[in-house]
C-alpha cells in the first residue's frame, strides 16, 4: 500500500487461516526523493505532466513494489513460492469519481511485480467499484468489519492518511455498516510544512503547537461544499491541493505557524462532525493511519469526542498496516471469487469482484481449456 500521504510503502504479509487476519510481518520502504516528488507532480491538478513521465513512473513503482515484497520475505521464514498472492493498491495520482466519465487511477505495473516476485498479483481495485455506479472509495470498510466488528459496543474506525476516511462499526448486526472520506487528512498539513520550512511532515504536531488557530479562516474552510455532501463520497488530494489552500489565504496575511496551527484544526473538525452526523453513537473511536503520530490532532480528537479514542494498535492490528492488511484481505477476496465492495459505502448498484489478476508461477487457471 501507498497513500495519499505519497511517504512510502507498507508491506503487511497477512495469515488467514484463522477466525482472524493474523499479521506475520511488516516492512516500510521510504520512497526516495526523486518519486516522492514526481508523485507529488503527477498528482497536483494544476501540473501539466506527460504520457512519457506517467509510463516511466508506472515502471518505478512496480520495480519499488517488487523490491518490498522481496525485502519483506527476506525477514521471514517464508520464500515467494509459499505466498498465495500479492494485494497491491498501487499508487493513486488522480481520483474523480463525480466526474462525467468518473474514474481513478492507481499506478505501479503488476506485470513487473510478477515478473520480479514469481507472485501472482491483484491490483486496480477501484474502477470495477467505479463501473457499477460506486466512489470507488473507501474500499477499506469491508476489512474493518472483518477485523475490528464488536458485538459489544459500536466502534468508528478512523483511518488518518493524506485523506481521512471513517467506518462506521454497529455492533448490532443487522445494521449497516457505512463509511466514507470526510476531507483532509494530513495531505494539507504536509504541504505547507513542506513549503515552509522545507520539512516533510509536523512531526508530533509541534509546528501546529507553535501557532493559534484563526477561526475566521477555519470557518471560510469549513464552508467547503464537499463537506455538505452526503454520502456516498469520497476525494483526494486532487480536490483538497495546494492549489484548495492558496485559495483560501490569498485575501489576509497569516502567520505559517497559524495556517497550519488552523489546518489541524480543520482535520479534527471535518472528522468530527462527520461522526456526530452518523446516524449512530459511537462507543469507541480507534485511529490508524500517519495522523496518529501527530499528537495536536490527537489532543484535539480527544478534546472533540465524548467515547475513548484509541489507537488500533491496542486492539490487534499496527496503525501503520492497517490499509496494507485491507489490501491483502481485498486481494483474498478478489482470488476467492468474492465480492469487496460494501454497497452501502460506495453507492455502488451491486457488490463486485474487484480487481485484475495478474498470474504469477504457481497460478491455477480455473478454466484452463484441455489440449
Amino acid at each position: 500500500m501507498s497513500g495519499t500521504s505519497m511517504d512510502g510503502i507498507d508491506a503487511s504479509l497477512v495469515d488467514f487461516s484463522a477466525n482472524k487476519p493474523n499479521l506475520v510481518a511488516t516492512f516500510y520502504a521510504q520512497f526516495p526523493e526523486e518519486i516522492v516528488s514526481k508523485i507529488r507532480t503527477l498528482s497536483n491538478p494544476d501540473n501539466l505532466i506527460s504520457l512519457k513521465q506517467l509510463g516511466q513512473l508506472d515502471t518505478q513503482l512496480g520495480h519499488l513494489y517488487s523490491q518490498a515484497v522481496l525485502t519483506l520475505l527476506k525477514n521471514t521464514p517464508y520464500l515467494p513460492q509459499d505466498i498465495i498472492a500479492i494485494g497491491c493498491h498501487g499508487q493513486t495520482v488522480h481520483h474523480a469519481p463525480a466526474n462525467k466519465y468518473p474514474f481513478s487511477m492507481q499506478i505501479g505495473d503488476p506485470n513487473i511485480i510478477v515478473e520480479k516476485t514469481g507472485i501472482t498479483t491483484i491490483t486496480d481495485f477501484r474502477r470495477g467499484d467505479i463501473a457499477a455506479g460506486g466512489q470507488g472509495a473507501p474500499l477499506v470498510p469491508a476489512f474493518h468489519k472483518e477485523f475490528f466488528s464488536e458485538p459489544t459496543e459500536n466502534r468508528v474506525i478512523l483511518n488518518i492518511g493524506g485523506i481521512a476516511n471513517i467506518t462506521l462499526l454497529p455492533k448490532t448486526q443487522n445494521e449497516k455498516v457505512r463509511g466514507f472520506d470526510t476531507g483532509p487528512g494530513n495531505t494539507l498539513m504536509d504541504y505547507w510544512i513542506q513549503t515552509c520550512i522545507n520539512s516533510p511532515y509536523d512531526e508530533n504536531g509541534n509546528w501546529a503547537y507553535s501557532g493559534t488557530c484563526q477561526d475566521e479562516l477555519l470557518e471560510k474552510m469549513l464552508n467547503d461544499p464537499y463537506f455538505l455532501i452526503a454520502p456516498p463520497k469520497s476525494t483526494g488530494t486532487e480536490y483538497f491541493s495546494p492549489g484548495w489552500l492558496v485559495s483560501k489565504i490569498t485575501e489576509k496575511k497569516y502567520l505559517p505557524e497559524d495556517i497550519q496551527a488552523t489546518l489541524c484544526h480543520l482535520t479534527t473538525r471535518t472528522i468530527c462532525e462527520a461522526i456526530k452526523k452518523s446516524p449512530m453513537s459511537p462507543d469507541r473511536l480507534l485511529v490508524c493511519g500517519g495522523g496518529i503520530h501527530n499528537q495536536l490532532l490527537m489532543n484535539l480528537l480527544r478534546e472533540e469526542m465524548s467515547c475513548p479514542v484509541d489507537s488500533t494498535l491496542e486492539y490487534g492490528l499496527d496503525p501503520a498496516q492497517v490499509e496494507a492488511a485491507a489490501f491483502a484481505w481485498l486481494a483474498r477476496q478478489t482470488f476467492n471469487g468474492l465480492a469487496g465492495n460494501l454497497t452501502d459505502v460506495t453507492g455502488a448498484c451491486r457488490p463486485v469482484i474487484l480487481g485484475g489478476i495478474y498470474p504469477g508461477n504457481k497460478y491455477s487457471f480455473p478454466n484452463k481449456l484441455k489440449e
